[in-house]
């Protein structure tokens, strides 16, 4: 086969950009198992800048910022009024991720890799310099979060560009919540850990 962009994997550093979906899920760690929040996942979108720099022939360090556009809908069971059943998490996400890119060798013009490694986010909605909380629809939680991340995608070579598709999980690993000022509040008062759960599939151009 004709070999596109042959020499492309050996600059030291390159640019590129993604567009992709997402999907936001919450891990809930409760108190009591009694009590159950059911959560209805969204698609988002995502869109960020790719920093690449070669460490070695098959492996890569990269810088992915993006901004990433989600909403989880929270429903709680122990209520009857629509008011207090639905909490709407909406969320404007800065999403700082530094992986370790491990490639395969190269195969015609594709390489399939795998990656991993850590990410910070920020979220803008959080509602965390709020004093209301849910007594008055208001569903908090903290600004920044802490992550892992794990996935894996395909280098495609065309003619003029590098096209890479890939998906990949990310594992928050703090607690997010902001508990209500109630102690006893029958939103938050039963969880003991709300943590991010959520896929990633990106599509990026080099």
């Amino acid at each position: 086969p004709i070999i596109n962009q042959e020499n492309f994997d050996k600059h030291k550093v390159y640019w590129g950009y993604f567009l992709g979906f997402n999907s936001y899920d919450y891990k809930i760690d409760y108190l009591q198992p009694n009590q159950y929040i059911e959560i209805t996942k969204t698609t988002g979108f995502n869109v960020g800048l790719v920093g690449d720099l070669r460490l070695q022939e098959y492996i890569n360090l990269r810088f992915e910022p993006g901004l990433y556009v989600t909403q989880r809908n929270l429903k709680y069971s122990n209520f009857s009024s629509e008011r207090d059943v639905l909490r709407e998490v909406k969320g404007t996400n800065i999403h700082f991720p530094l992986l370790l890119k491990f490639s395969s060798k190269r195969t015609g013009n594709i390489r399939p890799y795998l990656l991993g490694g850590i990410s910070s986010t920020l979220n803008l909605g959080s509602n965390s310099k709020s004093i209301d909380d849910n007594l008055q629809q208001r569903f908090r939680v903290k600004p920044w979060t802490f992550n892992y991340e794990i996935g894996f995608g395909i280098d495609l070579y065309t003619e003029y560009f590098k096209f890479t598709p890939s998906i990949r999980g990310v594992f928050g690993l703090n607690d997010e919540l902001i508990r209500d000022n109630d102690p006893n509040s029958s939103w938050t008062g039963n969880i003991d850990a709300l943590k991010t759960r959520a896929v990633f599939i990106n599509f990026t151009f080099h």
